[in-house]
């Protein structure tokens, strides 16, 4: 990951949600919140995205919104338990 990827990923991990996991804030408005363009915010973001640490939650009119992904959460490496014999 590069330091923006890893920017992204810690800043949607650290960020309150609502109760279905995603992140209720604008792309615009988290890009200000570290100091990056809405532009490289959003390429940065499709990266996470297309390498599976976030994936898109909710749409509402032509905003998305994204929470951390199951890979990112650590909820798909749960090894199913076996009885010993």
């Amino acid at each position: 990951m590069t330091a923006n990827q890893r920017l992204v990923v810690m800043l949607y991990a650290m960020h309150p949600t609502d109760r279905a996991g995603p992140v209720i804030e604008t792309g615009a408005k988290l890009a200000e919140l570290v100091g990056m363009s809405p532009t490289v915010f959003s390429r940065t973001r499709r990266q996470v995205v297309e390498a599976g640490w976030l994936e898109e939650s909710e749409r509402l009119a032509h905003i998305s919104y994204y929470r951390l992904s199951a890979r990112c959460t650590g909820e798909d490496v749960v090894v199913p338990l076996r009885r010993a014999t």
